[in-house]
């Protein structure tokens, strides 16, 4: 990409002069051999040195946020990062220091023009946006009102008389550090209005600088438009891919080639825009949906990535310049081929016969032969089942039930649902795995039980192939089992069995191993090492495994 060594120079100077200022504040002593004598020079008062100090430590900090919004191109980071720049420059000859600090904060500002033509993200298209001058104007009027009732309430041995309007401008100055026009009779009260401008100053400004430079996030949702243009794309070509009805979710952004035959749909998380799976359509035109893709990606600064891509897919997004890691495997069982005979198959026969001896009977129907009640009460027991606050899955998950051509499968004890899956069209003969839940209390085996009755009837409706669970990381655990492995896969294999303890990654392995699949590879396309971090982060969030904090998020939004 044009000017990536550039933007990456002017992120790293960006925030090493942004710490410079931060030290040249807090540390004094290592200032002292470079000060000179312009403050003096130009009779500044001290007021205006202490001024020039709070702002450098203000700057320092805000282009340090500023250097995140800078890699990513942001237009608005630039600008605000030229702003900074230039104030921190007088700010530097403020505070007595041009040498050193102030001239590579001169440098800093020429760099920033010079390689203006290369930050050309626009701001994420995200409601609120007048919060950062909401949050600063609030946290601003409360430290001027704190300072004013206490410079109201000083009794006269610690404060001279003070009219209203002295009141006001004294806690106004002492926003920016610098001392108003009371006489203070006693120290602390003093020292007092003076931590309590600054802290609402400085608060002020880094936290409507962090709701102004977020990465924020689009709320998506397809349009009726956009959604039976997907699903006639999904009905043309859904054969192809296993994972295509997925992307008919409602919450993702969706872009089109030139021709409409091909779509890619994503989501924004954290600064990236997550794609799930293949690109819709005919893979002939997947180039065009991914260029326009890009293009969205390059306009806001967003880092592309595409999660569970099929070895074709990844082959493509790769001839865009994405890395590919292979992230796991599919679990696809052949119905003609599927039996429950055999020495393999004897954990999963035993299963079913205990299951069945227990009273367990097994219902395969579409969703559009159940009633609305029926499938309202299903909702509401795969919801109560789940087990996590938030429904887990995006690029293999529907986040739905009851769609059209869908199959859903109950395990009833005693006239009671103990057990549901629901399976989602993959083209016109087969089906992907969607929703697997089962009552706590049920006995174990009513899984096995519902896949193995699927299996054994799908043939009778010309069902030829079932997707299971995708497995994470199959052969790394596999690797790392084997006799004579070496100590980097045995590593590998303990730190994922670890991990398993919250995130099912061997146990779901092992459950899909037992219905002897064929495991077919899917990948994570990602732009590199450096941005693998994020890229992480908006997956694991997505899938619902993990991710941000809720709390510290809905926390910082308040």
């Amino acid at each position: 990409m044009a000017g990536a060594a550039s933007v990456r120079a002017i992120t790293w100077v960006t925030r090493l002069v942004g710490l410079a200022a931060v030290a040249s504040v807090l540390f004094p002593v290592a200032r002292r051999g470079l000060r000179s004598h312009v403050a003096e020079w130009l009779g500044l008062p001290q007021d205006a040195t202490t001024a020039a100090a709070v702002v450098l430590l203000v700057t320092g900090v805000l282009l340090v946020l500023l250097a995140a919004g800078l890699r990513r191109r942001k237009r608005r980071a630039w600008q605000l990062a030229v702003l900074s720049s230039a104030l921190l420059v007088v700010s530097h000859v403020g505070a007595g220091h041009v040498f050193g600090a102030g001239l590579v904060s001169v440098l800093l500002l020429a760099g920033l023009l010079v390689t203006r033509r290369y930050f050309v993200g626009e701001p994420d298209p995200v409601t609120g946006r007048w919060r950062a001058v909401r949050v600063f104007l609030q946290l601003a009027l409360a430290g001027l009102v704190i300072n004013v009732v206490l410079l109201s309430m000083a009794p006269a041995t610690t404060l001279a008389p003070l009219d209203f309007g002295g009141r006001v401008a004294h806690a106004a100055l002492a926003l920016v550090g610098v001392s108003g026009p009371a006489e203070f009779r006693a120290g602390w009260l003093d020292e007092l209005t003076s931590s309590v401008g600054l802290l609402f100053g400085l608060g002020a400004v880094l936290l409507a600088a962090y709701f102004l430079l977020r990465s924020a996030e689009p709320d998506p949702e397809l349009s009726d438009e956009e959604a039976d243009r997907l699903r006639a794309l999904v009905e043309e070509h859904g054969e192809r891919d296993s994972l295509g009805y997925f992307a008919l979710r409602r919450d993702k952004f969706v872009v089109f080639s030139r021709s409409g035959k091909a779509a890619v749909t994503y989501r924004v998380i954290a600064g990236a825009a997550v794609c799930s799976a293949d690109p819709l359509g005919d893979p002939e035109a997947w180039p065009g949906a991914i260029e326009e893709y890009l293009e969205v990606c390059r306009r806001h600064g967003w880092v592309p990535a595409a999660m569970g891509c099929s070895q074709l897919g990844a082959t493509v997004w790769a001839r865009f310049g994405l890395d590919v890691l292979e992230i796991g495997d599919e679990a696809v069982v052949e119905v003609d081929t599927f039996t429950l005979a055999g020495r393999v198959m004897r954990g999963v026969r035993q299963a079913v016969s205990r299951t069945k001896r227990a009273g367990y009977q097994v219902r395969v129907r579409l969703a559009e032969q159940l009633s609305a009640p029926e499938l309202a009460e299903l909702e509401a027991l795969a919801a109560n089942w789940r087990g996590t606050d938030t429904e887990r899955g995006f690029s293999m998950a529907l986040g739905r039930m009851g769609d059209p051509g869908s199959v859903l499968v109950t395990a009833e004890q005693d006239g009671r649902v103990r057990g549901l899956l629901q399976f989602v069209p993959w083209g016109s003969h087969g089906l992907s795995m969607d929703v697997m839940r089962r009552d706590r209390t049920a006995d174990n085996g009513v899984n096995e039980l519902m896949i193995s009755e699927l299996l054994l009837r799908a043939g009778e409706h010309g069902i030829r192939q079932i997707s299971l669970n995708f497995a994470a990381f199959r052969a790394v655990l596999e690797q790392g089992r084997r006799i004579g492995a070496g100590p980097v896969a045995r590593m590998s294999a303990k730190v994922l069995g670890w991990a398993s303890r919250w995130i099912q990654i061997e146990t779901l392995y092992r459950f899909n191993a037992k219905f002897q699949p064929t495991w077919v590879p899917r990948y994570l396309a990602y732009p590199g090492v450096r941005e693998l971090p994020r890229v992480g982060v908006a997956v694991f969030e997505a899938e619902g495994l993990g991710g941000r904090p809720p709390r510290l998020l809905r926390m910082l939004r308040r």
